[in-house]
């Protein structure tokens, strides 16, 4: 059986230390992994995404994120279990990547017990390292434009299905916490669905809202 990945100390030396200014580097908080996607969806609001690609770091911080529950009509889970949402009802800590509208990769991250399928979308970040190869892959030179959605996240960081229900804590995809504090967080409804729509699932730190996909 998968286990959700555990709290704890990683090293920060060499490239992680170059770009987040210190030695040590920490995991999040094993609690994270079982809150619902609803909280998850607020407390991953600062946590860094890290890729590690062709021997270099790309980083971003998350600074919004939609949640998807099991009973929402909204979700990929609401229906039961299938061989594309198969990761969703996994453990928790683990990666959800899925492709849409026949173009783009979105990145999920799951949340709550396993079996229970139930994911926190990450709709945008903050690039932090690597911006150079994340122009590169989308294309684009403006920082704000890089990473401000899920697909441009998918195509910026190099994410695909290859990295379906990888666990999140180690390369090439991890999740690191660094005491980045949010502050004020704006709670607004979802894009780009048609059932749940009116739910205010979406969330962003006040204080981000010029790298998120839209206020």
């Amino acid at each position: 059986m998968r286990q959700a990945p555990s709290g704890g100390e990683i090293s920060g030396t060499g490239r992680d230390a170059e770009v987040f200014g210190c030695s040590r580097l920490r995991s999040p908080a094993e609690d994270l992994w079982r809150l619902d996607a609803l909280e998850a969806a607020r407390a991953l609001l600062g946590a860094v995404l890290v890729r590690d690609l062709e021997g270099r770091l790309l980083a971003g911080r998350i600074v919004e994120t939609e949640a998807y529950l099991q009973d929402d009509p909204a979700s990929h889970s609401y229906r039961g279990r299938t061989a594309r949402n198969e990761a969703m009802f996994g453990p928790p800590g683990h990666a959800y990547v899925y492709f849409t509208y026949g173009n783009h990769f979105c990145l999920n991250i799951v949340t709550g017990p396993e079996g229970r399928g139930e994911a926190v979308l990450v709709r945008a970040l903050e690039p932090l390292a690597g911006l150079d190869i994340m122009g590169r892959l989308r294309g684009r030179d403006a920082p704000r434009d890089l990473l401000s959605g899920p697909g441009k996240i998918c195509q910026g960081m190099a994410i695909d299905r290859r990295l379906d229900g990888h666990p999140l804590d180690r390369p090439p995809l991890r999740l690191l916490a660094d005491g980045w504090d949010p502050g004020e967080i704006i709670a607004t409804t979802r894009v780009g669905i048609r059932h749940g729509a009116d739910r205010p699932w979406r969330f962003y730190p006040a204080r981000s809202r010029e790298w998120v996909s839209r206020p």
